[in-house]
């Protein structure tokens, strides 16, 4: 029992410190109030469900509708016999949506950067990539064999020092976030690509909290900063703008694709995404595409947001994106913040230490289109209260 009683005392550790994290459950669904067991309603203030499209009735009644129609699940991977129409459908819905050739669907976010680089690279390649990026990247790429260079977040001079040692390698792949999820901030798209393009690098993005997030249409980061069609390939998911859900997918040319339906191997022996989650995702880009009102007070709510809480006294990190981190620096505090601001009625998550560097703990608030202005302002003033105490 060695092992049981080393992770035993690193829990009592993490307990005494004030560190240890402890799962809350909702008695309903997601949403801008949700009613926590033990707890009652709250201001639902860390949920990646930034369009609000979580419980929206036209995806519940698609993936009810996918149920009865398709099944529970395929009980299979998708090369034997795992493959219904709708999931072509859902591919090329993305494809569209995105501007790309064809889509790749994955369980996740997570196995679709799992999947991608061990797959494409070899040891005669090379991968570079920001030192922020989430932690699927990071340990997706560990799992290739090909030579790895970080450059510093968003530094466009550590990216060209990272390219000029890795300029011998057969293929050199870039990889970045485009929304940087501790820090909401954005990745400088337009000269990353010139630099990738300069030393003949393929250029990815995971999109993840750009997707149905930024730019007029929801088309991400790349809409937003002008770039769109310039991007070699995508990463992304269905389990946060586009329903909440669960599923990811890569999208880019169809060469790259047909690869990775043959070779990647989260896709090969990871089960069919269920019909319910397929319909459901192709609900959400339907109503993303046909109503940019979704979008549009996404965007007006994290304007007022961040701007009132600013105008109060509160520091935030500047940005546009609706990750709206309050830095607080120690761990334990950020935490114990998070708790008070909990007992006041609002649900807001604090991250320290190895989520995020050493002295840098934080709330990360996320605003969401089904927000009203009385729930912002409601969650602005238990903020303000609870900083200033």
């Amino acid at each position: 029992m060695t092992l049981i009683s080393t992770l035993s005392s690193e829990l009592d550790q993490m307990a005494a410190a004030g560190t240890l994290k402890r799962e809350l459950a909702l008695k309903g669904p997601q949403g801008a109030v949700v009613d926590v067991e033990g707890i009652g309603e709250v201001i639902m203030l860390t949920s990646n469900n930034y369009l609000g499209l979580a419980d929206h009735p036209a995806i519940v009644e698609a993936a009810e509708k996918a149920e009865r129609d398709y099944g529970y699940g395929l009980a299979s991977v998708r090369f034997i016999c795992g493959t219904q129409t709708i999931h072509h459908q859902l591919e090329e819905k993305i494809a569209e949506f995105f501007g790309t050739e064809d889509t790749i669907l994955y369980g996740s976010c997570w196995n679709a950067n799992e999947g991608l680089f061990q797959t494409v690279t070899t040891e005669e390649d090379a991968i570079i990539s920001d030192e922020l990026n989430h932690a699927s990247i990071i340990d997706g790429v560990r799992l290739a064999k090909a030579r790895k260079e970080r450059y510093k977040n968003r530094d466009l001079g550590d990216l060209r020092r990272a390219l000029e040692a890795t300029k011998d390698a057969r293929n050199k792949l870039v990889m970045t976030d485009g929304v940087f999820s501790m820090e909401g901030s954005l990745a400088p798209l337009p000269e990353l690509i010139d630099i990738a393009r300069e030393y003949g690098a393929f250029f990815v993005v995971d999109e993840s909290h750009g997707t149905g997030v930024l730019g007029k249409t929801g088309r991400g980061t790349a809409e937003h900063l002008g770039v769109f069609g310039k991007i070699d390939a995508y990463t992304s998911t269905l389990g946060k703008a586009l329903g909440g859900s669960h599923g990811g997918f890569t999208t880019g040319p169809k060469v790259l694709v047909d690869y990775l339906r043959q070779k990647s191997r989260p896709y090969l022996f990871s089960n069919t995404l269920p019909p319910a989650v397929v319909m459901g995702s192709i609900a959400a880009i339907d109503l993303v595409q046909n109503d940019t009102s979704f979008i549009e007070r996404l965007h007006d709510n994290t304007r007022y947001f961040r701007e009132q809480l600013t105008t109060k006294g509160v520091k935030v990190r500047e940005g546009i994106h609706p990750i709206v981190p309050i830095l607080i620096g120690d761990t334990a505090k950020a935490i114990a913040m998070s708790k008070e601001l909990l007992r006041r009625g609002v649900y807001v998550s604090g991250f320290g230490f190895p989520v995020v560097p050493q002295g840098q703990a934080r709330l990360r608030c996320q605003i969401s289109a089904a927000h009203t202005r009385e729930h912002l302002d409601r969650a602005i003033s238990a903020i303000v209260d609870v900083a200033s105490e």
